[in-house]
């Protein structure tokens, strides 16, 4: 096949250049695949979707200004058939089921390239979802957790952000009671042993984004 009409025609968002320029080499190399647009940012990659309307689109999740979370919500909001691809090195559960809830179709690791990912390229073309092997280890790890209520998370944003409970209270408008009661039922659910250890599990599994 050359490429051409029946070509897989592809978006790539990334902010890195590097990143991108190894992306296009990768489907130059693939008679079936055509790399018809890139950006560098969530915003931009919404446009260059509307402009391109492209069959697969490759998305990074942690970028500048509009974060690839958003894009991908917002691009699925105004295309439901739009097939997009999450190619990220974060592989936390929470941040994972976040995105294939909003409309990603696929879930890949960043040094899973080359042959996954042409593979599952593929494999979204035709209708198809998928996850890499470390999404599913990490889903299936916390698959029977209790998962943070949103004001438990709130409390968990503001743990990250160095803040005392006392601030945390005069923020959220709750009584340092509350905050204590909601951290002691932060540490119980993500298994952590402080405050501090809380966060680093926060941001790993993606319930909070650094």
């Amino acid at each position: 096949m050359t490429a051409g009409s029946n070509s897989i025609r592809i978006l790539s968002v990334d902010d890195h250049p590097l990143f991108r320029s190894g992306i296009a080499a990768l489907l130059a190399t693939q008679p079936d695949m055509k790399l018809v647009a890139e950006a560098s940012s969530g915003q931009e990659a919404i446009e260059q979707f509307r402009a391109h309307r492209p069959d697969i689109t490759l998305m990074d999740l942690q970028m500048p200004e509009m974060n690839g979370l958003d894009a991908l919500t917002a691009i699925c909001e105004q295309f439901p058939d739009a097939r997009i691809i999450v190619l990220t090195t974060y592989v936390g559960d929470v941040q994972i089921l976040r995105a294939m809830q909003v409309g990603a179709r696929a879930y890949l690791l960043k040094n899973l390239l080359d042959k996954e990912l042409l593979d599952t390229i593929r494999s979204v073309h035709s209708g198809k979802k998928a996850l890499s092997a470390d999404a599913s280890y990490e889903l299936a790890e916390h698959a029977t957790d209790e998962a943070l209520t949103p004001a438990e998370i709130a409390v968990l944003r503001l743990i990250a952000a160095g803040n005392a409970n006392k601030q945390i209270a005069a923020q959220l408008d709750i009584t340092e009671e509350t905050v204590k009661g909601r951290v002691k039922n932060i540490l119980s659910k993500l298994g952590a042993n402080d405050r501090t250890h809380a966060a680093m599990i926060g941001v790993k599994r993606g319930i909070i984004v650094p």
